[in-house]
């Protein structure tokens, strides 16, 4: 029995080591493959590229939910979760509020597969007057194959800097009419091991996984002294036209309210620069210069004539 067992052990071992090694492969990105032809496929793209107006009226009154920095946030959206029906925008929305406050953000979106279904995300962020300012259609978030830590996914990352003077913007998860009528080609897990090892990769076709107005998401956020992201909001008064900002394009849309401002000439406004004094000073006091220099390099980086002198001040008189 012992050598019967010694030879089924080292039978199991190849097998186990190729599990491992499938596990570890190098994540590959997919494009999102569809199952309807490809003049279909570019219409339901141009109609999914362009940024959804809401009404400031109903952006209001939906129930924005925290969340925190330097964590990870899990969002089961079912059916019983937050709706939303408007234009092309279809069945359950998150409706995250960020906080706008802690300097740039790195937001690492998931749209987890499970049972061959996903949920495609689009995303539309907008500042704190709930005016759009960036925006990311469904096909920016492409197909992550499987590691040890992560399943198969939907999954990109926004880079998201908060203009001064907000304490928080707000971001929007939908889906839409033309996501629903794709679907998501994965990766066989046999395709996968085979170029992995360097075998012939067998002919078999690959798994399609059905994009539904259900599912679940994953929210990494945390706070990084990146000062090229995408500015939300304005760090001026403007009266100019706003500017959605898709992926590394920009798309310029009419203003749903019109201002009268006259643009500021100073290239700082009085009081977004007392704002970064007045933290800078509150973060030295309470022993947090990390935090005080990050809000030295923003302030700084928008045109503060003094938030250096501040900071050093501050740097003595604690001395």
């Amino acid at each position: 029995m012992s050598g019967k067992g010694n030879k089924m052990r080292i039978k199991l071992l190849p097998i186990c080591f190729g599990i491992l090694f499938c596990m570890n492969i190098p994540t590959m990105t997919y494009a999102v493959t569809e199952t309807v032809s490809d003049k279909t496929l570019t219409d339901l793209r141009k109609r999914n590229s362009v940024a959804p107006s809401l009404p400031i009226s109903v952006l209001q009154k939906l129930a924005w939910q925290p969340v925190n920095t330097n964590a990870k946030q899990t969002v089961i959206l079912s059916h019983a979760s937050l709706q939303l029906n408007q234009g092309n925008i279809q069945g359950a929305v998150a409706a995250l509020a960020l906080p706008a406050n802690h300097g740039a953000l790195k937001i690492t979106l998931s749209s987890l597969i499970k049972d061959r279904q996903v949920y495609s995300p689009n995303v539309l962020v907008l500042d704190e007057q709930f005016r759009p300012a960036a925006f990311y259609p469904s096909h920016y978030f492409t197909y992550q194959q499987p590691s040890i830590m992560s399943a198969d996914r939907l999954e990109g990352t926004l880079k998201l800097t908060p203009a001064l003077g907000q304490q928080q913007i707000y971001m929007l998860i939908y889906t839409t009419h033309a996501d629903l009528q794709t679907s998501t080609e994965m990766v066989d897990p046999a395709k996968a091991y085979a170029q992995g090892v360097g075998n012939a990769v067998p002919n078999i076709p690959n798994p399609i996984a059905r994009h539904t107005d259900t599912g679940t998401l994953t929210l990494k956020v945390k706070s990084e002294r990146d000062t090229g992201n995408i500015l939300i909001g304005h760090s001026f008064t403007v009266s100019e036209p706003k500017t959605v900002t898709v992926g590394s394009t920009q798309l310029n849309t009419v203003p749903s309210q019109p201002s009268s401002i006259t643009p500021e000439t100073k290239p700082v406004l009085g009081d977004t620069e007392q704002y970064f004094n007045e933290a800078i000073k509150k973060a030295i006091r309470s022993g947090d210069i990390d935090k005080a220099l990050k809000l030295l390099d923003e302030a700084e980086r928008l045109g503060s004539p003094s938030a250096r002198e501040t900071f050093i001040k501050m740097v003595k008189n604690k001395e």
